[in-house]
This record gives structure tokens, sequence and C-alpha cells, in this order.
């Protein structure tokens, strides 16, 4: 399934700020708040987070990583 450009764009933003935040692993797991994630990125992120397409995780207790 591909990505429109803008659903590309909210990806990389988010994914961005999550590893700059170094949440690259579950242990190094970022709250939404630790990641800098603007309001409509935090909206996003639900969508992102999910099973649909990959590469962020969200933890039991709602922080969030990246994983490849």
């Amino acid at each position: 399934m591909s990505l429109s450009g803008f659903h590309f764009i909210m990806r990389e933003r988010i994914i961005s700020k999550i590893k700059k935040a170094g949440a690259t692993s579950k242990e190094k797991a970022v709250t939404i708040e630790e990641a800098g994630l603007s309001v409509q990125e935090q909206r996003w992120l639900h969508y992102f987070a999910g099973i649909f397409l990959g590469g962020i995780k969200k933890t039991e207790d709602k922080r969030y990583y990246i994983y490849t």
C-alpha cells in the first residue's frame, strides 16, 4: 500500500522526532511530550503506530519507539 504525499511527510516528521528523542528501542521509548510532537502529529501518531504501516511501536505505558 502506498502513502500519499501528505501521509508520507507526516509519518517522516513523527519518525524523525521520535528518533531525535533517542527512542530506538522499547527500553528507550519516549512519551509524546518527550518527543516534542505537535497536536497535529499526535493525532496522526495513533494511525501510524498501529499495524497499518509499522515503523512506530507503542508500549503498554503509552510510550513510543522506532523499530526496523
